[in-house]
């Protein structure tokens, strides 16, 4: 494991596409790391975003939405996120906190900070939030990945 391999697992796991679920297992996976390693790099990287989106969002939108082409992304995006998060908003913290945890596409950090700051949540209870569902998310993924990889160890020989 090199810096370069610790920068890829931070930029994987910072991505809103892969977050978690693509970076811990890469890790594992491609770059060796042990299941410990890849949890606190894959959880450091998905936090760095967290952020940044719900202090500078509602800036970065108002000013790209001058175009139409950034509008319809920004809007398709809000819709989405809306319908997933009705039933979230209703739970605060928690619902924001499990909705995150739970690692399936179109949850986590990056979904779970625009829907705090479409609802308004306030920042420090939605940073802890997300947190908190970074962790378990990373303890749900890191947990898969080292079954998986000893799974595939007794299956292939």
């Amino acid at each position: 494991m090199d810096f370069s391999d610790i920068l890829a697992v931070i930029a994987l796991a910072a991505s809103p596409i892969s977050e978690l679920r693509g970076a811990i297992p890469v890790a594992m996976g491609v770059y060796h790391f042990t299941w410990w390693q890849a949890y606190i790099v894959a959880v450091i990287g998905n936090l760095l975003p967290v952020p940044i989106v719900l202090l500078f969002m509602n800036i970065v939108t108002r000013y790209l939405s001058r175009w139409s082409f950034f509008d319809r992304i920004f809007q398709w995006i809000f819709r989405t996120v809306r319908r997933r998060g009705e039933k979230i908003t209703n739970w605060h913290f928690a619902g924001l906190m499990l909705f995150v945890a739970i690692p399936l596409p179109v949850t986590g950090a990056w979904t779970g900070s625009i829907l705090s700051v479409l609802t308004k949540f306030r920042f420090w209870p939605s940073f802890f939030a997300i947190l908190a569902g970074i962790l378990i998310s990373g303890v749900i993924v890191t947990t898969l990945s080292v079954l998986g990889w000893q799974l595939a160890g007794i299956i292939g020989g």
